[in-house]
């Protein structure tokens, strides 16, 4: 196959590790930048180009879209579909997952387990929302934010009601939610790859911080997942409509509650935590969706002369 990873950084570790993983099993592998990518559209023949260049000839790609591109990034994996080609992830979901109130909202209607979560759009719902959490301690988001950034955690009511309505001040999307104690500043990340999942690693905060993002400092070491770790992981991946996505839980007394999908899930934390080839899980992915695509293919019938019989 010629499979192309849509990345704005050739040099970051996940584009490189996928790159070698499709070299390694021997298919032909590009990085093109998806934010300088550009289409046309037309009847029956729609393109992408790049660099001046109508790229043609992909059989698949592997959408690495950042958060501040999601819009536009996706518009080009969309592009793809278009022209019959194979995504590691949907378009859809992509733009799903990064909509933190909508993953939300699908997840409680697939009935997974949540931090209470509330959203509102003025500043004279914060007692009522605060009370609807369970009271402060709370966690106060960003819609918008990544990697830890814009999470703050309001210890005292009236730090919470300071920080929300600065946040709507400045004209942001909030969510409020519940601080989960018994979680200790640590949180589960688990790789799903088709249905499947093909590792995870507990990640936790450094000392006087309670975001555990590797990111912001903190550590990961591997871990087993309950079964019900497993099935909630799954479940979620499915529910947003991700083949490839990194769900992050935290365990609590009433079970694993998810935090957030990610479509985009960086490798170097979980591959160095685990051992384990996980870019190699997604170009495996890949090569079956490739010979499934060629199995419904119908055959070329070949026409033979039709041979005239002798009258002799």
């Amino acid at each position: 196959m010629k499979i192309a990873i849509l990345s704005t950084n050739k040099n970051l570790y996940s584009t490189r590790r996928l790159v070698e993983s499709a070299q390694a099993r021997g298919h032909e592998c590009v990085v093109i930048d998806h934010s300088k990518c550009y289409v046309g559209i037309q009847q029956d023949k729609p393109s992408i180009h790049y660099k001046g260049q109508d790229i043609a000839g992909i059989d698949a790609i592997v959408p690495r879209i950042g958060s501040s591109v999601t819009f536009y990034g996706s518009a080009i994996v969309r592009q793809f579909e278009v022209m019959d080609v194979l995504s590691a992830n949907p378009s859809q979901a992509i733009t799903r997952s990064r909509d933190k109130l909508r993953c939300m909202q699908i997840l409680s209607g697939a009935g997974l387990g949540l931090p209470i979560t509330g959203f509102a759009r003025t500043a004279s719902d914060v007692d009522d929302l605060i009370s609807m959490v369970g009271g402060a301690p709370l966690v106060i988001k960003l819609l918008e934010g990544t990697q830890g950034i814009g999470v703050v955690l309001a210890e005292t009511k009236k730090a919470a009601s300071s920080v929300i309505e600065a946040f709507y001040g400045l004209g942001n999307n909030i969510l409020i939610q519940e601080y989960i104690k018994e979680s200790k500043g640590s949180d589960i990340r688990a790789f799903v790859v088709d249905g499947k999942v093909v590792g995870a690693m507990k990640r936790t905060a450094k000392e006087g911080e309670f975001r555990s993002n590797l990111h912001r400092g903190g550590s990961a070491e591997i871990i087993k997942l309950t079964r019900k770790e497993k099935e909630t992981a799954i479940s979620a991946a499915k529910a947003m409509g991700l083949t490839v996505a990194g769900v992050d839980m935290l365990a609590s007394d009433r079970g694993p509650l998810i935090l957030e999908v990610n479509s985009s899930p960086g490798l170097e934390g979980i591959e160095t935590a685990t051992g384990k080839d996980i870019a190699a899980e997604i170009i495996q992915y890949l090569e079956r969706q490739h010979e499934a695509k060629l199995a419904l293919k119908p055959a070329v019938r070949i026409k033979r002369p039709v041979k005239k019989e002798s009258k002799l």
